[in-house]
């Protein structure tokens, strides 16, 4: 009765030390921003390029460059999850993590390891005389008796011999104190975090490819611009070659026409470089040789989009990067459970059955059969302060993981904030530098008249051309910066990506889109890549919204 009662009692104890676990209860960093964005100042959408999130639109979808409404970006964007050597790099590396966690998980059961062996020996006689000696009447099994102090070795007894086993060993460590969980744990939250790692990959190389996708169409519009100015400047050097021969301009008029001209020509063949490196690095982002992709020109005309800005907590939910940062600090939670455990006893159970012959015909006999089974436990009672340096250790990653995941959120913030500043304050600056730029235009049609007419000098001419050119290249660097904010701003409000999408980013991750395919650049078949800069179309030279000087206007007043 004592022993049956007593079988409960022991099996519930085991059941209640193997509950232990030495993790701190976990709970997430407190880091709780504000609910609103200081630079989040209402206004106008269309100029400042956001508006507040309502229930109808809460979130950033996750193909978020369809905001641009642009089909050529669309199509290079839905490439870099396919090809870009980053994101795939990214993707290896979860499923490395996610390995891991099945190598944890593994420390769950039991090991069991099957042994066969052939073994072929011949044991020396000093072995067999220290294991043999015994009495008279007691002949050993090689063939030796020991008689009074006497003993007889038969030649057979060191003779070679072949032993066969089959033995099947199986070994399981008892997780009594929560070593082995939290080290599945450990290794899931790391996983975790090396997916969100993904997808903050995914999203940076998303955000890089439209900036410098817009900076190609920027450096287009500039090269479009400057072949306007040259056409003008080219009505001018006929303006002043004209008059010239009149006896009306000096040969310093000329030389400054001709300077002009070709400074302007030079500046605009450097555009080309600019262009160049532009369409090679998304050449790269989309995981293609530059050799074999090209982007033809075309006209920038790109609208500025409202991004929806919700309140600044959902940032702990949208970012990845603030999410892995998060995941991290779990992993190093449950790594001091891992280090606390190590101060007590293992427990682990071992055992082993099998076959042994020295004939293989035999092997499977009855007799030959062997088997041994029983526990371990060790205690380690000195480890000159290894154990309590392990666990300073743990504790200090820690400390470590929710300082950065603290940093995280605050760079988060104020990178949002900063954004949020730039397209308020550019939308201001751009309605202003493009006044200064119709200014300019019109200083240029004055000082052209000023100098026909004899009043002016062609200094004041190349002054004022000079003048505009510069404003309308600083009204376009405005509007580049008003695209570059945007894409910040919505790269760091998460891109469309929340928590809820655990299931979907790992699986993702551990399945990449493009796994084994080789990349293809858009319109492989269209022909040979053509080198930069491409051509401008022949109705584009002339945009109706620059100022234009044609020779007639330019040419001398008639009487």
């Amino acid at each position: 009765m004592r022993a049956t009662a007593a079988a409960p009692v022991g099996f519930g104890a085991i059941l209640l030390v193997a509950a232990c676990n030495f993790a701190p209860h976990y709970e997430s960093p407190k880091a709780a921003p504000a609910t609103t964005f200081k630079e989040a100042v209402p206004g106008s959408a269309a100029l400042q390029g956001w508006k507040l999130a309502d229930p109808k639109d809460a979130e950033i979808r996750s193909a978020w460059w369809e905001m641009y409404q642009d089909a050529e970006l669309n199509d290079l964007e839905s490439r870099v999850a396919i090809s870009n050597q980053t994101v795939a790099a990214a993707e290896a590396n979860y499923r490395v993590a996610r390995a891991m966690v099945q190598q944890a998980e593994a420390a769950l059961f039991p090991t069991l390891t099957l042994d066969p062996s052939i073994t072929r020996s011949r044991p020396s006689e000093a072995d067999v005389l220290a294991n043999n000696v015994g009495s008279a009447s007691n002949p050993t099994p090689g063939g030796t008796t020991a008689t009074g102090s006497t003993t007889t070795v038969s030649g057979s007894a060191t003779g070679p011999h072949t032993i066969y086993a089959l033995p099947l060993e199986a070994s399981y460590q008892v997780d009594l104190w929560g070593s082995v969980r939290n080290s599945v744990a450990q290794s899931r939250y790391s996983a975790q975090a090396s997916a969100a790692q993904v997808a903050t990959a995914l999203l940076s190389t998303q955000s890089q490819l439209a900036q410098d996708y817009f900076q190609l169409r920027v450096a287009d519009e500039q090269r479009l611009l400057l072949d306007t100015t040259l056409a003008d400047y080219q009505a001018s050097l006929h303006l002043v070659k004209t008059l010239f021969k009149g006896g009306l301009a000096s040969d310093e008029d000329l030389a400054q026409a001709n300077t002009q001209l070709e400074s302007a020509k030079a500046q605009a063949t450097d555009l080309g470089i600019a262009r160049a490196q532009y369409e090679h690095a998304i050449a790269v982002l989309i995981g293609v040789p530059p050799a074999k992709f090209s982007l033809a020109y075309r006209r920038f005309n790109q609208p500025l989009p409202a991004v929806p800005v919700g309140v600044a907590s959902d940032l702990l939910e949208r970012r990845p990067d603030i999410a892995a940062a998060e995941r991290q600090v779990a992993a190093t939670n449950a790594g001091i459970g891992v280090a606390r455990a190590a101060y007590f006893p293992s427990l682990t159970l071992s055992g082993s059955a099998g076959y042994e012959s020295t004939a293989l015909s035999q092997l499977f006999d009855w007799p030959n059969r062997f088997w041994s089974f029983g526990p371990t436990l060790a205690q380690t009672l000195f480890d000159g302060g290894a154990h309590r340096a392990a666990n300073a250790q743990a504790r200090a990653l820690n400390d470590q993981a929710v300082a950065n995941y603290r940093q995280t959120v605050l760079t988060a913030l104020q990178s949002i904030e900063d954004n949020l500043a730039s397209l308020r304050i550019l939308a201001q600056e751009l309605t202003e530098q493009h006044n200064a730029a119709v200014a300019a235009q019109h200083t240029v049609a004055l000082s052209v008249t000023r100098y026909r007419n004899g009043i002016d000098s062609y200094v004041n001419v190349i002054t004022a051309q000079n003048a505009f050119l510069s404003s309308r290249e600083a009204e376009l660097q405005v509007q580049l910066r008003q695209l570059t904010a945007s894409v910040n701003l919505i790269n760091n409000l998460g891109g469309g990506w929340n928590t809820s999408a655990w299931q979907e980013t790992e699986r993702l991750a551990q399945n990449p889109p493009g796994a084994g395919k080789e990349p293809q650049p858009p319109d492989q078949d269209a022909g040979t890549a053509v080198p930069n800069p491409p051509p401008l179309s022949n109705r584009e030279l002339r945009p109706e919204e620059l100022l234009r000087q044609n020779e007639e206007d330019m040419s001398p007043a008639h009487d």
